[in-house]
């Protein structure tokens, strides 16, 4: 029996229920690609690199199929159809052949030649991205692992690449177990990834193979001087979620940024398009063996954090319901929640302690990411401390597996080296004297922290039963999760999303399935 004397059957209808919210969505995912969806496939069977321009050659591609024939046949067989007929084996080349208008995509009405080849190159990839998982389990056996929980995650973004790096390994000889390249700001809404390293992002880094190669290198080179391995994180969000999750995959990247609902409700991307990439890009990180981080802590810096308590909860169980249909394991879910309700409310500390404890309960074997406090944080850093080391007291008693680190000057300015500094000595502080207080800590039978989580599940329950009763995207479009309304009709990316003819085909889908 757990802390919260939860009842089984409670947690059980919950879990049901979100399976039945859940399905419709993974149904109308089966039954649709995008545009990303297609150029991530493509870039598993070799596509690389960009036109002088700088607008990748996965996307002259997809653009040149897409206009003769459509999505919804996918490209596979309009590419590799076109391949054999050009008597080329390099599929780049047929992408810049392809720009410059001297190749039309058919689809053929004999394509068992086109589907084998297909196959044949994206097995290829796949194979690129089983042999970087194997070799992060030799790393981590050889260099090591963090020696305790939670991990210790700390953000770097500078803009520059070259900056980072050096700050990212700074963090690492502090104390960081992960690193987290912040993207920049905006780049979500590109429906393209940039290549190559870059030096001017905007409160962050941008997202590239280059720059993911680059970290990776970096922090291999710590962890050989730490004796332990340090992980690094990126962002599979946005309008192009599936490519990332494959860029990811190829440069050994260990955690990506992945909710099933961020993109839609804070950057207004359109929930089918969303959900289509979302499906794909998490059969891939289960492939690569990448943790995901969802982003349930969002919902509480625009909603309250008591009245809202339940949508973090039900949010986490819709990941899970979604993480697991696509062959993640538990140990890959990173499921989030958030140390964000008011200082100044009266009981704010246990009511904090019910909310993590009851995700720790709900989820067991995930590693939750635990998020530090950030909507009440004034720009007094005495204060921002004192609140970083109270939400760190709750990592530590609640049994945490992913700890953020929180920053005292949190809303003032992005954080200075020493800012980072003085947030890890108050983590390392916390942990060394309280780390291990999760196994002696128990709430009182009946007490506010037992009433308080209880409360909260049975609320998570009665919603589900609504949007059970409305559907999950009518759900959405109202503003349930945190207060904003998008509508499935709406939104960005929805011109990328195809509806899938009777012959489409994906080989990487194919070999995902086969494999999980």
């Amino acid at each position: 029996m757990g802390k919260l004397d939860l009842d089984p059957a409670v947690v059980a209808r919950a879990r049901a229920l979100a399976a039945e919210v859940g399905r419709p969505v993974v149904d109308l995912a089966r039954g649709h690609t995008t545009v990303s969806v297609e150029r991530a496939v493509l870039r598993l069977a070799g596509v690389s690199g960009a036109d002088p321009d700088g607008i990748p050659w996965v996307n002259r591609l997809v653009d040149a199929v897409t206009a003769d024939v459509g999505l919804g046949h996918g490209v596979a067989v309009p590419v590799f159809d076109a391949l054999l007929r050009e008597g080329l084996d390099d599929v780049t080349l047929l992408a810049q052949k392809a720009a410059a208008g001297s190749v039309r995509f058919a689809v053929p009405a004999r394509s068992a030649a086109a589907r084998r080849l297909a196959r044949r190159h994206v097995a290829a990839g796949l194979r690129r991205i089983d042999r970087r998982r194997a070799e992060r389990d030799r790393l981590v056996k050889r260099h090591g692992d963090a020696p305790r929980r939670p991990w210790i995650y700390l953000i770097v973004a500078t803009g520059d690449i070259f900056e980072d790096i050096p700050q990212a390994r700074a963090a690492a000889r502090a104390g960081a177990d992960v690193i987290a390249v912040i993207r920049s700001t905006g780049q979500s809404l590109l429906d393209y990834v940039p290549e190559g390293a870059t030096r001017e992002g905007f409160a962050g880094t941008y997202a590239t193979q280059e720059n993911f190669r680059l970290m990776r290198a970096a922090l291999d080179e710590s962890s050989r001087e730490l004796g332990r391995y340090v992980r690094l994180t990126n962002y599979a969000s946005g309008l192009c979620m599936p490519e990332m999750a494959v860029l990811a995959g190829l440069e050994r990247l260990d955690m990506m940024l992945n909710d099933s609902m961020y993109g839609i409700l804070f950057r207004d991307i359109n929930p089918i398009r969303t959900f289509v990439d979302q499906r794909f890009s998490r059969q891939v990180h289960a492939r690569a063996g990448i943790v995901i981080n969802t982003g349930e802590d969002n919902y509480l810096t625009t909603a309250d954090a008591v009245e809202a308590a339940h949508t973090v909860t039900v949010s986490q169980l819709l990941n899970e319901y979604f993480a697991h249909e696509a062959g993640l394991a538990d140990r890959q879910l990173g499921l989030g929640h958030a140390f964000e309700i008011n200082p100044d409310l009266p009981d704010s500390f246990r009511l904090e302690l019910a909310h993590a404890l009851l995700a720790r309960e709900l989820f067991p074997d995930a590693p939750l990411k635990w998020m530090p406090p950030t909507r009440h944080m004034t720009g007094d850093v005495f204060r921002g401390n004192l609140l970083d080391g109270f939400f760190n007291l709750v990592g530590a008693m609640t049994g945490q597996g992913i700890l953020l680190v929180g920053m005292m000057t949190e809303a003032v300015v992005t954080p200075w080296l020493s800012d980072r500094d003085i947030a890890l000595q108050n983590v390392r502080y916390v942990l060394d004297a309280a780390g291990g207080l999760h196994e002696d800590f128990v709430p009182a039978p009946g007490g506010l922290i037992q009433r308080r989580a209880h409360q909260v599940l049975a609320e998570a329950v009665g919603l589900l039963e609504r949007i059970r009763d409305d559907t999950l995207l009518a759900a959405i479009g109202d503003g349930t999760f945190g207060i904003m309304k998008r509508p499935a009709d709406r939104g960005k990316g929805l011109d990328g999303v195809a509806a899938h003819e009777p012959d489409y085909h994906n080989p990487a889908t194919e070999l995902l399935e086969a494999a999980s």
